[in-house]
């Protein structure tokens, strides 16, 4: 990703810092009788550089937002789903963009999901490489402790808004 940013091959595994987080969310949605009443997870981007997801294979649920509109992400047995997050989003200057996506629940069926969210040490600061940001494309995000700006990220999913709008200048 750095090499498409025309930055040095290391620049975005160099932001990590020494004391980088991992961390694993495992996700069961029961079935639900009224699933048009009942998010299995809101509206969000990820707060993270990287996410990796294992999907269930026999369910979906998980959904993206283009251009207004929700779409079903396919299930393919046997993948991952690599989703950039708000960190890589922030340090390219918005060329990578993070999805907005939403797990809807099932009337039928159960859903199992795991998530590995790759982020940068919470001590750091991010903000947009220095080599995108010039006259013609100015910085659209400001410089954010990534502790702050996690913590942030529980609280806007729970209000239905998204986190990373704090940071656009």
């Amino acid at each position: 990703m750095a090499r498409l940013l025309g930055l040095d091959d290391d620049y975005i595994m160099d932001q990590f810092g020494e004391k980088a987080d991992t961390y694993a969310r495992f996700s069961y949605y029961p079935e639900c009788p009224r699933p048009e009443l009942v998010f299995g997870l809101k509206p969000h981007s990820d707060g993270s550089v990287l996410t990796v997801l294992m999907v269930d294979d026999t369910i979906g649920g998980l959904q993206i937002l283009r251009d207004g509109v929700w779409f079903d992400v396919p299930i393919v047995p046997h993948t991952l789903l690599i989703n950039i997050g708000d960190q890589t989003e922030i340090m390219s200057n918005g060329i990578f963009k993070g999805p907005v996506h939403r797990v809807v629940t099932n009337a039928e069926k159960e859903r199992l999901s795991l998530a590995l969210f790759y982020s940068v040490d919470p001590e750091r600061e991010i903000e947009p490489a220095t080599q995108l940001v010039d006259e013609k494309r100015p910085a659209l995000y400001r410089k954010v402790k990534v502790k702050d700006y996690i913590a942030g990220l529980y609280e806007h999913v729970s209000q239905g808004t998204m986190v990373i709008d704090t940071v656009k200048i």
